[in-house]
């Protein structure tokens, strides 16, 4: 498969630009220093600092309060020392406590963060005083690791292999945490100077301690690191580092009678491998074969009843390690507001691996692929100067077909193609952050071998920008930041002219003077950009941004997009109080004004909003908000068809939750959102509650309960030339009355630190009755007629006229007839995670999927409840185990 010129032109640039403009060190300040010694014996790692180092080294004591006071004494003292040998980096820490019985040492699996004591090291071994690691123990043993970035900004998502232990004694508690320098990524010398930070949490206190903290009233957090010396004669790892795995999965899959693809049972091996390492100093490389994509969490379910995609989170292992490293367009400041921005992101990882596109023919029997194969992908990343940092991946799926059966005759049909992914993705940082720079691009490239895949997806795109940031004045008070972006899709005329008309773009619209179809194109380029300007300092807060998307602006291929087509801006401002009185600890004001239009310049919703936070002196947290929309023009309720009206709405929004750190945690959170001149409603009520009766097991339980009202819910467009008001077509609609309840469940209990099961459970029933049938009446208005359906949900919109007859459909289940529906669905899982040694896991896992849909209202409780019991299920077994290898 070759890649046109346009897209390996655009591919290089982004490459090689931060090759070529290399860049100086950050400025040095003069800061605050942490020595590290080099150990002359082996250290037992224990948990209990028994070795000569641990009391022959000065320690770093000088710590102080964030909260509650801020810049006040610690209640209890913390000592913490360094060493080093030629492998690894050792912290020793000295944790101590008047009242050691009072130490919450809850114990959870790796990576799960609850309420307790805990002890931090942060690291910026590049030094480029914006980005870093974090390693974090508990008082119980538990690790928690992730990075840094854009000066404080934390993503929870990279894995290092390290250990660590703790003990609780007389005196407090104790940690030995031992970081091989293979885990790091810093510039070869023959001596060093990192930035190195750590923090303590004493929990009952809802204290927090740093040797170096920011302040609530400033931004920059590994900006202020002290400088960790005396690391001398190790060098950067060259080691490769090897995961492979092997995976066993039994399916028990619901199945029809009959069908030659699907018994109702499967057993399928797999393996793969994933590979780690190092680059020159500063650059890591990532790379996997067949990688392992098994489905430890569940994705939620949901119920989408809008023209827009559902948006889930990465959590396959290979996209969400070092992810931050393809965020774009949100650097150097460190807050951005939206208030109805549809914010792109650039690069959604889902789209490599995602569900088959294209479209099956009918037939008795089909087997589709369940998820594309990835063939392979690499990514690489880190520093080619020490001003620039650099992030690129790449991968390959593979071309999928789908088994059909149709009158005991066997075919394949191809539903997705061969397809390329590239990113790569360039940020340059400038005078000691003062100013910074970006650059991204990415592209989609696909191999056609069957002609009716042409029609259905795009044949290239490509997306490239540029990003960044200024700071106004040099103490960093104020900031602008933001992004630019061009994009060019390209297919033959049938894919374009699919394109222009998809719930992104909605050229079709009948009274849209600034975009029509265009069905002889074979090429979409879009502009867009949105910047914000921010104060980040002190009491007073300020924020304010304008963006916009032009029409042909489409990112989806790569990356997520909801919709093109928008001019927003805001601006808004509040004030916030950080000092600790009787009943509060920390408190803010904010208000907005914001607007949207299109490039027609229809204004799509404007309003004003305004917001309370309150964190309570006893822990508990108050947050409140409500906003104002005046009458707008809506450009998406028909669905491509003519523009309407949003009537005047009101929202209000509340949470309230108690002590975290309490056996009992209780919290609730709701809101409303009415349109009262529309008869609109949308209420909802989530309250949860979680129990922790034990120091190794947490239960969550979280019930949901929504009631939405809608007026005017779309159903279908029906062509009519005799509907001459509405262009040619009548614009069905139906007021819909929906309740939802669902609740997640989630249950965590450790045995061990290296030891955990998970059960999560999630049942959901939606159900939906539709009535007062109409039509839009008019363009720009909230006018309908009424429309009337007989027993079988057929329309004859004028009796013995000209105009046809038609059935009402739900163009959001594809159902014809009754347009009514009730889903059920009840999805979960149990894991047992065993990390028998450092990097390498044991996984049993088992997940279990109930559904079942009804073209019809039903919300009896109890009936309701014994279907979704007596749904069939699928039942999958997935046995998988990884062994690390440090070569």
């Amino acid at each position: 498969m070759r890649l046109p010129p346009s897209i390996l032109s655009a591919l290089a640039l982004t490459i090689a630009l931060p090759a070529t403009i290399a860049g100086a060190d950050s400025l040095t300040v003069a800061r605050a220093e942490v020595s590290a010694v080099r150990l002359e014996g082996p250290i037992s790692l224990d948990g209990i600092l028994s070795e000569p180092v641990w009391s022959q080294t000065t320690p770093a004591t000088d710590f102080k309060q964030r909260d509650p006071d801020e810049g006040a004494a610690p209640s209890q003292r913390t000592e913490v020392r360094m060493a080093y040998d030629d492998e690894a980096l050792y912290v020793g820490a000295r944790l101590y406590d008047t009242v050691p019985d009072s130490i919450l040492a809850r114990l959870t699996r790796r990576d799960f963060e609850v309420p307790c004591d805990r002890f931090i090291v942060y690291l910026d071994p590049l030094y480029d005083r914006r980005s870093g690691y974090y390693f974090t123990i508990s008082a119980a043993g538990t690790l928690l690791d992730g990075t840094l970035y854009n000066d404080g900004w934390t993503d929870a998502s990279w894995d290092g292999v390290w250990e660590g232990r703790a003990k609780v004694d007389a005196q407090g508690w104790t940690a030995e945490m031992r970081i091989p320098f293979s885990q790091l990524r810093f510039r070869r010398g023959s001596e060093y100077r990192w930035g190195v930070n750590f923090a303590r949490a004493i929990q009952r206190r809802n204290e927090w301690v740093y040797l170096a903290y920011q302040p609530k009233k400033e931004s920059g957090f590994v900006s202020r690191f002290p400088d960790l010396v005396g690391i001398r004669d190790v060098q950067p790892s060259r080691s490769i580092e090897l995961l492979p795995y092997a995976t066993t999965k039994a399916e028990y899959l619901r199945h029809e009678a009959f069908d030659p693809f699907n018994d109702g049972s499967r057993y399928v091996p797999d393996g793969g491998v994933d590979l780690r390492t190092s680059l020159g100093s500063q650059l890591k490389l990532n790379a996997t074969v067949n990688p392992d994509f098994g489905q430890v969490e569940v994705d939620p379910a949901v119920v989408n009843l809008s023209d827009t995609e559902s948006f889930f989170q990465e959590k396959r292992p290979f996209f969400v390690e070092g992810s931050s490293i393809f965020n774009f367009g949100n650097q150097g400041a460190d807050d951005y507001w939206g208030f109805n921005w549809p914010e792109p992101i650039f690069f959604y990882s889902r789209r490599v691996g995602r569900n088959p596109q294209g479209f099956v023919p009918d037939a008795d029997y089909t087997d589709v692929p369940i998820g594309t194969s990835i063939l392979g992908a690499a990514k690489l990343t880190g520093k080619l100067s020490p001003s620039w940092n650099f992030g690129t991946l790449h991968a390959l799926t593979a071309r999928e077909t789908a088994e059909l059966d149709d009158g005991g005759t066997r075919s394949e049909w191809v539903v997705e193609p061969l397809t390329y992914y590239g990113v790569a993705r360039g940020l340059r940082e400038f005078k000691d952050r003062q100013h910074g720079f970006g650059l991204m691009t990415t592209v989609a490239s696909r191999s056609f071998d069957q002609p009716g895949l042409r029609n259905q997806l795009n044949s290239e795109s490509v997306v490239s920008g540029f990003d960044g940031w200024t700071f106004l004045d040099k103490s960093q008070t104020w900031v602008v930041s933001g992004w630019s972006a061009m994009s060019h899709v390209r297919g033959n005329t049938a894919r374009m002219t699919r394109l222009q008309r998809n719930s992104r773009h909605y050229f079709q619209r009948p009274d849209a003077d600034h975009v029509e179809v265009d069905p002889d194109a074979t090429s979409l380029t879009g502009f867009g950009s949105r910047y914000w300007l921010n104060r980040q300092k002190g009491s007073m807060l300020f924020n304010a941004a304008l963006g916009f998307m032009d029409p042909k602006f489409d990112v989806a291929d790569v990356g997520f997009q909801n919709r093109a087509d928008v001019i927003n801006g805001h601006v808004g401002g509040g004030w916030r109080w950080t000092e600790t009185t009787k009943i509060r600890k920390y408190q803010n004001v904010l208000g907005a004004l914001f607007a949207s239009y299109d490039f027609q310049g229809n204004p799509v919703w404007n309003g004003v909003w305004a917001q309370s936070q309150t964190e309570f002196a006893n822990n508990y947290s108050w947050t409140t908000s409500t906003a104002y929309n005046p009458q707008t023009i809506n450009n998406r309720l028909t669905r491509g068809g003519p523009l309407t009206v949003n009537k005047p709405g009101y929202e209000l929004y509340n949470y309230l939750d108690t002590d975290g750190k309490a056996k009992w945690f209780y919290f609730v959170e709701g809101g409303a959102y009415v349109q009262p001149e529309a008869g609109d409603l949308n209420a909802w009520v989530n309250p949860g509650v979680e129990w922790k009766p034990a120091s190794n097991l947490t239960l969550r339980v979280g019930p949901n309960y929504t009631r939405n009202v809608e007026v005017a819910h779309y159903l279908q467009t029906v062509e009519d030339p005799n509907a001459t008001a509405t262009f040619g077509s009548r614009y069905v609609f139906g007021r819909l009355d929906q309740t939802t309840i669902g609740a997640q469940i989630r249950l965590n209990c450790a045995f061990t630190p290296n030891l955990s099961l998970q059960l999560f459970a999630q049942p959901l029933i939606s159900s939906g009755h539709y009535t007062e049938f109409k039509e839009l009446a008019r363009p720009r208005s909230f006018a309908f007629n009424p429309l009337t359906a007989d027993g079988s949900y057929n329309v004859d919109p004028d009796g013995p006229g000209s105009s046809p007859a038609f059935t009402l459909e739900n163009s959001d289940f594809g159902t014809s007839g009754n347009p009514d529906f009730t889903i059920r669905e009840m999805r979960g899982n149990a894991v047992l995670r065993w990390e028998y040694m450092p990097g390498s896991t044991l996984f049993l896992v088992w997940t279990q999927e109930r559904s079942d849909f009804e073209a019809a209202s039903q919300f009896d409780f109890g009936p309701t409840v014994r279907k979704l019991v007596d749904a069939e299920m699928n039942n999958i077994f997935l046995a998988k185990v990884t062994y690390y290898l440090n070569l």
